[in-house]
């Protein structure tokens, strides 16, 4: 008992990070973040990181999860996790004002998943649509095609 008292304060001592860890949602929050705005579906924070440093961070954090999908877009960093996380998306701004930057963690909510199913829904008829009207055309065409070689062969 006495060594595994002594193996968990060696721990603690070596992982300090994992002591002051903190999360929204299960998405982890880099500590001595300053809040902007925090609620039970966005939480809203800046620190004074880079956004690679910040990248970095999500990056090793996030590094076991096999549902995570990271976007470099122009003004953000957006991390998506397309699994069953309580958390959708982390956004880390690229624009650095005064020494901060912006992360955004928000919650997986009904309406992107509704929003997404019914947009797939509607876009698989969409393109059986686009496929029976080439499929018809391309009909007619050899149909005429087929009549034109009968009437020769009849004629010749």
């Amino acid at each position: 008992m006495k060594k595994y008292m002594i193996l968990s304060l060696v721990l603690f001592l070596i992982f300090p990070a994992f002591i002051n860890a903190e999360d929204f949602l299960g998405a982890p929050v880099i500590p001595n973040a300053e809040t902007i705005v925090k609620t039970d579906a966005r939480y809203e924070f800046k620190i004074k990181l880079s956004h690679d440093e910040i990248l970095a961070f999500y990056r090793e954090a996030l590094e076991g999860n096999k549902d995570i999908a990271f976007r470099d877009w122009k003004e953000d960093t957006y991390i998506e996790d397309d699994g069953a996380l309580p958390w959708h998306s982390i956004t880390i701004s690229k624009i650095y004002q005064d020494g901060w930057t912006s992360v955004r963690i928000v919650k997986d909510n009904w309406t992107w998943i509704i929003g997404t199913l019914i947009l797939r829904f509607i876009a698989v008829f969409v393109v059986l649509i686009i496929l029976f009207i080439c499929m018809s055309i391309s009909g007619r065409i050899i149909s005429n095609f087929v009549k034109k070689m009968e009437a020769k062969k009849a004629a010749g």
